[in-house]
């Protein structure tokens, strides 16, 4: 038996007492409604014996179309390889795992090369889970569980501002910048060759900004982000000059060591996505990415404290020039309903963090608004300091429009910010003032304030009705005993702010932050949120609470049997 899946806050709030004495919501039958068996009964399949041996670290699929289905569980036991001109197809309700190996530059990972594609098109029901092999995938496996494999990259022919005269060439170990092999040719983060394996991107004059690297819908990536070598960690899902013409909504990332999401350049489109308990940023760009994104949800968990690194990080790090080249393609993506939960945490690390809900830096320019953000250092972090940067200008100018790439180039207009340490820093505040709550101290109001306050209409708020961002989980069990609830209520108004272009990507929305504040939330059903219901209202109708292997009438009855109540 298959029922609907909406659900009474009351019977959300039960299930979750439910969870205090039973394991998380668990995905067991991952893809029953698509027909799929049961997990425990799924035969594993090594996908290193669908490629061609590339020695005893990768290889590459050797079918034209090499298919995913949900009957089996894949098990990347290398770097798995999608190449030039070949396709992998992964069918609704699929599960893959990575093996996790203890020499790290042997981490396994899902590659897709320039002029690959993947099609995986999970739907609300099925999902398409890529996790680690030891995730038993009943909720137990705990959220701290991170760096277990390397994750999901893709490749593209897009645009970047990668040029080998400006970043000098590539050097392994050597992050962010110094990525390049050739111009417009660079090599995703971590990976200590020049392997056109794994490399991104074409020469300039073949750039394609609608290349086409496939599909992901409702995609789940957890546990990814294993380190390749020190400040080398892979990704939860990495982007490399990917194109517009690549389908990318309704993916989350959970638990990753580094970057939920990064790219570099490209101009892939990206909506309704969420982060959950990732170490680094949420969502980092470099080297000119020029996408679109709405509808973006992410959080922390409360681990702030065990060790610098441990859930700390930005909201977003936004990053244009990282070789400080004043090189003539710039980042310049657009945002829209964003809400990114932080864990307060306070100590500032050795990589540059700002431990803000927006880094804005390295000549970055962008558009973020209508958004809500809460509980991180700071609110906003714009540099100013030129350091070594060639020219006369570094993102705050771009903000500022003193001097910058274009006229106010980098936008931050109409975000509401909760709970914040400081609201608005400029280095950190190395200069100037600071803002605590819409309120000057150690300075004195000045025209930076005025246009962040005043021109830009964002908010510094002690509270939103509706909305509690503070959040408690056992980091080892799962077990939450406070929720968020990220959905303000009234919605916050946008009078006078950015709307949303009318171009066959945003949507509509006259709210700031990811949600509505009535009707069906989007991350109902089919996200990890829902299924560790961290926000009130996500539950879906029960899974499978009896652990059996299958979802079916007699959950349903534990439900309606304890609480009176049914899912219509």
């Amino acid at each position: 038996m298959k029922t609907n899946k909406t659900i009474s806050k009351l019977v959300s709030s039960a299930i979750l007492a439910m969870t205090t004495l039973a394991p998380s919501f668990a995905q067991t039958n991952l893809g029953a409604a698509c027909g799929c068996p049961s997990v425990a009964s799924r035969p594993t399949v090594l996908v290193s014996t669908l490629a061609t041996s590339g020695g005893a670290s990768d290889g590459e699929l050797t079918a034209s179309n090499t298919i995913f289905d949900c009957a089996h569980t894949y098990i990347l036991d290398k770097k798995i390889y999608v190449p030039n001109g070949k396709t992998l197809t992964i069918n609704a309700g699929a599960l893959i795992k990575g093996r996790f190996n203890a020499d790290a530059s042997l981490a396994t990972a899902l590659t897709v090369e320039v002029g690959g594609k993947i099609f995986a098109s999970g739907n609300a029901d099925c999902q398409i889970v890529f996790t680690a092999e030891a995730d038993p995938l009943d909720g137990t496996y705990a959220i701290s569980n991170k760096g277990q494999w390397g994750g999901l990259l893709l490749a593209g022919k897009a645009s970047n501002n990668l040029t080998l005269a400006a970043n000098g060439p590539f050097q392994a170990g050597v992050g962010d910048g110094r990525l390049c092999v050739a111009d417009g040719i660079g090599t995703f983060e971590g990976f200590a060759s020049t392997n056109g394996k794994d490399q991104f991107g074409v020469a300039p004059a073949s750039f394609d900004d609608n290349d086409n690297s496939g599909v992901l819908k409702y995609v789940s990536v957890r546990h990814a982000g294993a380190a390749l070598q020190v400040g080398g960690e892979i990704n939860g899902i990495s982007f490399g000059s990917v194109g517009r013409g690549t389908t990318v909504d309704h993916v989350e990332v959970i638990s990753c060591a580094d970057d939920n999401m990064e790219f570099w350049g490209g101009t892939v489109n990206i909506k309704y996505a969420t982060f959950l308990f990732g170490n680094d940023d949420m969502f980092d760009w470099d080297d000119a990415y020029n996408g679109k994104a709405q509808f973006i949800f992410g959080m922390k968990s409360d681990n702030a404290a065990t060790s610098p690194s441990a859930d700390a990080d930005n909201g977003f790090e936004m990053d244009s020039d990282d070789q400080k080249s004043n090189a003539t393609l710039h980042a310049h993506p657009i945002i829209f309903n964003a809400t990114m939960i932080g864990n307060n945490k306070a100590a500032l690390t050795s990589d540059n963090s700002g431990l803000a809900a927006i880094e804005a830096k390295e000549l970055t320019e962008g558009e973020i608004s209508n958004s809500v953000f809460a509980n991180f250092r700071y609110g906003v972090n714009v540099i100013k300091a030129l350091g070594t940067r060639t020219g006369a200008s570094e993102s705050y100018h771009n903000w500022a429009n003193t001097g910058g790439n274009s006229t106010n180039s980098l936008k931050i207009k109409c975000n509401t910010f909760v709970g914040m340490t400081k609201d608005f820093a400029i280095d950190k505040n190395a200069a100037g003032g600071s803002v605590v709550g819409g309120v000057i101290t150690g300075g004195v109001a000045t025209t930076d304030t005025a246009q962040f306050y005043t021109t830009d209409k964002n908010k510094s708020v002690a509270s939103i009705a509706g909305f509690d961002y503070a959040f408690a989980v056992n980091n080892a069990t799962n077990a939450i005993s406070h929720k968020v609830d990220a959905v303000p209520n009234p919605a916050l108004a946008t009078t006078g702010c950015p709307t949303a272009p009318v171009d066959g990507f945003f949507t509509a929305a006259a709210y700031r932050g990811a949600f509505a504040p009535t009707g069906k939330n989007w991350m109902s059903d089919w996200t990890y949120a829902t299924i560790l219901s961290v926000t009130p209202g996500l539950a879906p109708c029960p899974a499978d609470l009896n652990q059996d292997g299958v979802t079916n009438v007699t959950d349903f009855l534990q439900v309606l049997g304890q609480y009176n109540q049914s899912c219509n």
